[in-house]
């Protein structure tokens, strides 16, 4: 078995969703914008050798899942959005044995000049 998190992976960065998530009142009414990247520890050997598609994983498929899961239910905090993420990921991809995503929220309601509050979550699918 190979260790967690290394080898073949595929990355999405700065995917970018507007959403309502948050624990203030504010946030569920008003909204802000979010960014998730993402690292799925997938084989890519078939696809590298094969150049088709369907050897592989979509990474439209993958955004597809991620947006359901972004927007299928408010949640107060970015783990709880971020976790959600990851299982849908897990649910549609067999494939994927590892996730590693990253949540920001660059709006976040504290008192900061610049920059963003993340989160970033480390998974690993669990044996059957």
């Amino acid at each position: 078995m190979t260790e967690p998190f290394t080898g073949d992976r595929i990355i999405l960065k700065d995917l970018g969703f507007y959403g309502f998530h948050g624990v203030f009142a504010e946030e569920a009414k008003l909204g802000q914008r979010f960014f998730i990247d993402l690292e799925l520890g997938a084989d890519l050997t078939a696809p590298a050798t094969t150049d088709k598609l369907s050897t592989g994983i979509s990474y439209a498929d993958i955004y597809d899942v991620v947006k359901a899961a972004f927007e299928g239910q408010r949640m107060h905090l970015l783990e709880a959005v971020a976790n959600n993420i990851v299982e849908a990921i897990f649910a549609a991809f067999p494939a994927v044995s590892w996730i590693i995503i990253r949540l920001r929220k660059p709006e976040a309601p504290i008192a900061m000049v610049r920059g963003e509050a993340a989160i970033e979550l480390h998974r690993q699918r669990k044996a059957a």
